[in-house]
């Protein structure tokens, strides 16, 4: 089984930040978030762990279990580029759904899509009846999703889009 788990809560998050690759800590509601999973995953013999680079991931990761964690730069968030730590009210005008959108320095939609496949190709063929732990961001799980299950049809791929410290799983068991 692969558990994919949004990180906890930052202040970021609360005040509706654009974060991608500033390394912001977690809060005390995302520490609490974290133990809570940690609790309900506890009964899991994971096979590998892995989390992105920035700190409210691995943090996380770290609160959720002992293993040794595998940091994996392709499951960092995407680059929001000049767009990180405004406030996500102040930008009505973006489309990160585009293939074609080129505002702020936005990491490019299909360069950042390649590289969460990359790393799921790589999960799916190394991992395939394993345990498999990963802690990422809002934004890789909305591609991981639609790795797993596919676009949605009606383009809405905020309802892909893991909460804090929720965890979607995926059965990689095969005969």
């Amino acid at each position: 089984m692969i558990y994919i788990v949004r990180h906890g809560e930052t202040d970021w998050n609360l005040e509706g930040r654009y974060q991608g690759r500033m390394d912001v800590m977690l809060n005390a509601t995302g520490i609490e978030q974290a133990k809570k999973i940690s609790d309900e995953l506890k009964d899991i013999k994971f096979d590998v762990v892995f989390s992105s680079p920035l700190k409210r991931a691995y943090e996380t990761a770290k609160i959720i279990c002992d293993y040794d964690i595998i940091i994996d730069s392709r499951i960092i968030e995407r680059c929001n580029g000049e767009l990180e730590g405004k406030l996500k009210k102040d930008f009505n005008d973006i489309d990160f759904t585009s293939y074609s959108e080129d505002k702020y320095s936005i990491e490019k939609l299909l360069d950042f899509r390649e590289r969460v496949k990359s790393f799921l190709d790589e999960v799916m063929l190394k991992y395939k009846n394993k345990n498999v732990l990963i802690i990422t961001h809002a934004g890789v799980s909305i591609a991981m999703k639609c790795y797993f299950l596919g676009e949605p049809s009606d383009l809405n791929y905020n309802k892909l889009k893991l909460k804090n410290c929720e965890v979607f799983k995926y059965n990689n068991e095969i005969d």
